[in-house]
C-alpha cells in the first residue's frame, strides 16, 4: 500500500525566512524514496510558484506539483459549487490565479460569491461593497480562518479577523475551504492520489493541522518547531499518532508504515 504525507510550510519547514535545521534533508529523503507528498499550506497569497521559489531560496528544490495552497482548494470549491460562477475576491495572488484557472469569473456586480483570502490591497469601501453583495444573496467563502500572530509589526491581520468584520456586519458566517476544514484536507489527499489510510499529516498547530487530520481520519505528526508547545498539548481533546521536535527527528519509514 503506498504511503504518503501532506506537509504542512511554516513551523514545520521554515520559520519566517529561516530554515528549520534539518528540514532540507527530510526532504530530500522524501525525494530519493520517491515518498508522494505535497506542502500544504493555508496561505492564499502565495502561488504555486511563489512557495517553490521561497523553499528553494532556503535549499529546498521541489516541483509546483508539490504545493497545494488554500487557493487552489477554494478554486476547485466554487467550480464544484457553480461551475462558471462568480466572484466579488478580497484577495492577491494566488486566490486570483486560482479562481481563473478553474473557470471562476471575477466580478465587481451581482457576483454569485464574495471570497476572502489574505491580502493588504483591499479596502474598507470594498470590504462594503462586499457586504451589501452578502446581504444581497452572494454566498460568503474564506480561504482559510487564521488568527493573526498578534505580533508587532506583522503585516497581515489574519483572515479570523477581517472575516469576523464581515460576518458581523452581515449576520452571516463564512464558510471555510482551509484548513482544518474537510474541503481542503480531503481535496489536497486527492491531489496527492493517496486513500485516508495511506495519508500523513505533519504540522506544528493542534487547531488545524492535527485536528483537520484527526477528523479525517488520517495519522499525524505534530512537530514542536513552531507555534504548539509540548505543555500545551493536555487543554485538547485529540492527540497527534507522533510528537517530535522538528522534521529531523523524523526516520522513515514512519511506525505505521
Amino acid at each position: 500500500m503506498a504511503q504518503g504525507l501532506l506537509i504542512d510550510m511554516d513551523g514545520v519547514i521554515y520559520s519566517g525566512d529561516a530554515l528549520i535545521p534539518g528540514a532540507d534533508k527530510f526532504i530530500a529523503e522524501l525525494l530519493k524514496q520517491e515518498i508522494p507528498f505535497m506542502f500544504m499550506t493555508n496561505n492564499s497569497q502565495r502561488t504555486r510558484l511563489d512557495a517553490v521559489r521561497k523553499l528553494a531560496r532556503i535549499g529546498i528544490k521541489v516541483s509546483e506539483n508539490h504545493v497545494y495552497t488554500s487557493a487552489i482548494a477554494t478554486g476547485k470549491f466554487l467550480a464544484s459549487q457553480i461551475p462558471g460562477g462568480t466572484a466579488y475576491v478580497l484577495g492577491e495572488g494566488g486566490l486570483l490565479s486560482s479562481l481563473h484557472e478553474n473557470g471562476i469569473a471575477l466580478v465587481n456586480t451581482d457576483p454569485d460569491f464574495v471570497v476572502l483570502g489574505e491580502g493588504r490591497n483591499f479596502t474598507l469601501e470594498m470590504v462594503q461593497r462586499a457586504v451589501d453583495m452578502i446581504l444581497n444573496g452572494a454566498k460568503f467563502v474564506i480561504t482559510n480562518r487564521d488568527p493573526s500572530p498578534k505580533k508587532k509589526g506583522w503585516d497581515n491581520l489574519g483572515i479570523a479577523a477581517t472575516s469576523a468584520m464581515i460576518e458581523e456586519a452581515t449576520g452571516i458566517k463564512a464558510f471555510v475551504v482551509g484548513k482544518p476544514s474537510p474541503v481542503m484536507m480531503r481535496s489536497a489527499r486527492k491531489a496527492l492520489g493517496l486513500e485516508t489510510a495511506e495519508t500523513t499529516i505533519i504540522g506544528d498547530t493542534m487547531d488545524t493541522d492535527i485536528r483537520g487530520g484527526v477528523q479525517m481520519g488520517y495519522k499525524t505528526i505534530l512537530v514542536l518547531s513552531g507555534i504548539t508547545k509540548k505543555e500545551q498539548l493536555i487543554r485538547f481533546a485529540y492527540k497527534p499518532d507522533l510528537v517530535v521536535e522538528s522534521v529531523n527527528d523524523l526516520k522513515l519509514p514512519l511506525p505505521w508504515w
